[in-house]
């Protein structure tokens, strides 16, 4: 995705430096599309700032922080129901540690391999940054697909997950949550087992914990109700908000339940949901409650919505949920969902704003698309960084022993996602491409880490 158009002998020699340190990455890590896609992105938005501050280039700062700190490997064997063993892969990438410790999800889904731990770790560590909080960026997980399993084979997992996991963080060193595949149930089996092993209460190991055992409020909804906050920062710019706009939300986990419930307060109409065997579509407006229910309670798939919603349309492939004409689009499922056929579907029908609630739901072809047919596009490590914001909020309370209330929470998340979109926005006019999010995000979150790795010397 090029973002410089200018032809400046100092962008010129900024862009070839860039050039440069991207190709070196794709040498380094053969065949990891994933990681590959998400370095180009960003390394191309910093241009402008390699063109104005030398010293980022004479620190090295590109060659290191597409470098992780370290990429930890593991095996992770465990017993099913019916006493067979079974062997997986854990992950964990601990990615820059400049700002804080390492901070970001747990994925357990059979797709999970070096390639989308290291694009997830990477976009992280910018994500982490834009939110204010002093967290550095890490991602982990493993190719476990919790679908399917009985609760008991779950716990086992996790138990040996978290027994090798567990010699590489702490409150203080790198502190995983949940991500796709991991929610309540497996936060609270991996605590357990971190508790046992270790033999004392390290509250701040975990986030997205149980509000029985130092969980905080909030933070369930925190990533669709902060995509929502950004959004509507993004439409309150162009004079609009969500009252009486279409809306299609991709998914039917917690992001996507989040955001739907939060537009709905806002007065929009979401029409269509999915998971990934197909999406459903609902004239009248998606009924969140069952959509919880299916999700939440019953463990099923969204197709059963249409058994108790006779407006409701049923459709096999979740691709296909862009066809939907919109205002609003939320892709909250997983990365690339939105391709540029996608993309050039969603302009077609007149949609005017996409905001990202999965880790790079758009490919670069999509997200030129959006920019050069006036779609306003919030990216991903802008638009959903109110999970991890909520996280380091959960980490704050756990290190004072005290919990603050569901509104003190919501209040300081709304306050974070305008910094964000604020500090998104002033980068970009900063660096000479106004009004675009993907420029001025990448940017805002870069400029901290970076000076702080020069503060920190060669490390």
């Amino acid at each position: 995705m090029a973002i410089t158009t200018q032809t400046s002998p100092e962008l010129q020699a900024a862009q070839a430096y860039v050039n440069e340190v991207y190709e070196t990455v794709k040498k380094r890590n053969p065949g990891e599309s994933e990681f590959h896609q998400a370095v180009k992105e960003i390394l191309d938005s910093l241009v402008p700032v390699f063109a104005k501050n030398p010293k980022y280039k004479n620190n090295a700062i590109l060659e290191r922080i597409v470098e992780p700190e370290r990429l930890i490997t593991f095996r992770v064997p465990w017993v099913d129901d019916q006493g067979n063993v079974q062997v997986n892969r854990g992950f964990r990438v601990q990615f820059n540690s400049a700002i804080g410790p390492y901070k970001g999800g747990l994925r357990f889904h059979p797709s999970v391999n070096a390639s989308i731990i290291k694009f997830l770790g990477f976009e992280q560590i910018f994500k982490n940054s834009l939110t204010g909080q002093p967290i550095g960026g890490g991602k982990g997980g493993s190719d476990f697909d919790p679908k399917g399993k009985s609760d008991n084979e779950v716990m086992k997992f996790t138990q040996s997950f978290m027994t090798e996991l567990s010699k590489y963080i702490g409150p203080d060193t790198d502190v995983p949550a949940g991500d796709i595949g991991v929610g309540a149930r497996e936060i609270g089996y991996m605590f357990g087992q971190y508790k046992r092993l270790r033999g004392g209460n390290e509250a701040g190991v975990l986030t997205g914990k149980g509000l029985t055992y130092g969980g905080s409020l909030t933070r369930t909804e925190a990533t669709g109700y902060g995509l929502v906050y950004f959004t509507d920062e993004m439409l309150k710019t162009k004079g609009e908000s969500f009252a009486g706009k279409t809306v299609v939300v991709s998914g039917s986990g917690n992001v996507s339940i989040y955001a739907i419930e939060k537009a709905q307060q806002l007065g929009a109409k979401v029409v269509a949901c999915s998971d990934s065997n197909g999406y459903v579509y609902d004239k009248n407006g998606i009924d969140l409650e069952t959509v919880k229910r299916l999700k939440e309670v019953e463990r099923k798939r969204i197709k059963e919505y249409v058994s108790t919603h006779p407006s409701a349309e049923y459709h096999e492939g979740c691709e296909n949920i862009w066809n939907i004409p919109c205002d609003i689009a939320l892709p909250c499922a997983t990365q690339n969902e939105i391709n540029e056929d996608a993309a050039k579907t969603l302009v077609a029908n007149g949609v005017k704003f996409v905001a990202e609630g999965a880790n790079m739901p758009s490919t670069l072809e999509a997200i030129e698309v959006y920019l050069s047919n006036d779609v306003y596009f919030g990216p991903a490590k802008a638009a959903n960084a109110g999970g991890v914001a909520v996280s380091a909020l959960e980490m704050a309370q756990n290190s004072a022993r005290l919990a603050w209330t569901f509104e003190e929470v919501d209040a300081k998340l709304q306050d974070i996602m305008k910094n964000i979109y604020r500090n998104s926005v002033n980068a970009a006019e900063q660096y000479g491409h106004a009004g675009n999010l993907v420029v001025g995000s990448n940017i805002a979150g870069f400029l901290k880490v970076a000076d702080t790795m020069v503060a920190h010397g060669v490390v």
